[in-house]
């Protein structure tokens, strides 16, 4: 079953069991996949389904320090549950070890000494942890690989 297939099962069985979390943040996918998909005129492949499902990750991790600030506990619940539906799309995330291994690889293979070649660096790390990893996590152990170079 593709991921198209599966978020449209997913929603189909939220709106049955009355899930209202879940239903709003498949339909959030969906209506992301859509745009895209008539924009570019384009049929979106896994890769570009997992790239919306990513950027609605992005989206709700960043949202979480305001909500933490506001002190509304009731919206801080809803977005860690939808953090924890979108995890369950994207594959097995890497752990904080491999990827600093990956990293470790990638500063080899680029041989950047600098912060200020933290784009070779990143060039090459980004398509191996794709989907897999948070960007911020990943650009944050490159730069203090470098920065200890």
């Amino acid at each position: 079953m593709s991921l198209k297939e599966q978020l449209f099962a997913d929603l189909k069985t939220a709106m049955k069991e009355k899930d209202t979390v879940r239903k709003d943040t498949v339909q959030l996918i969906r209506s992301g996949i859509l745009q895209i998909e008539k924009d570019k005129k384009i049929e979106l492949d896994e890769d570009g389904v997992l790239d919306v499902i990513a950027k609605q990750l992005k989206s709700r991790r960043d949202s979480l320090p305001e909500y933490e600030k506001s002190g509304r506990q009731d919206l801080i619940d809803k977005l860690n549950r939808e953090i924890e539906i979108l995890l369950g799309y994207l594959p097995e995330q890497l752990s904080e070890e491999e990827i600093q291994k990956i990293v470790e690889e990638a500063v080899a293979e680029s041989g950047a000494a600098s912060v200020k070649e933290m784009g070779k660096v990143m060039a090459i790390v980004t398509p191996k942890v794709k989907g897999r990893a948070d960007n911020k996590v990943v650009g944050n152990l490159v730069r203090k690989m470098l920065q200890g170079k």
